[in-house]
């Protein structure tokens, strides 16, 4: 198996989604296949977008997951604005 790790790139526009490859061999099972997938799911928050079958066998997979964006506070520092506990 092999991981490719990209993000998608419209000139003009921020990218909502980054995208990532996996290249699944012929002798994958549908079993392992599917517990890959699960397991990058559920710890990667990766989220399948199309399958390819290929011709021998093979699969190459393209998973997504939204991009977070994090906006820092105005006044410049990340921590909270309430009375400090000393």
């Amino acid at each position: 198996m092999s991981h490719e790790g990209r993000t998608s790139a419209v000139p003009g526009r921020v990218p909502e989604y980054e995208y990532q490859v996996l290249r699944l061999p012929r002798g994958t099972s549908r079993q392992e296949a599917r517990q890959l997938l699960t397991e990058h799911a559920e710890y990667g928050r990766w989220e399948l977008a199309r399958v390819r079958l290929h011709f021998g066998g093979a699969r190459t997979v393209w998973l997504r997951r939204r991009i977070l964006r994090v906006t820092r506070p105005a006044g410049g520092t990340a921590t909270s604005t309430g009375p400090r506990p000393w």
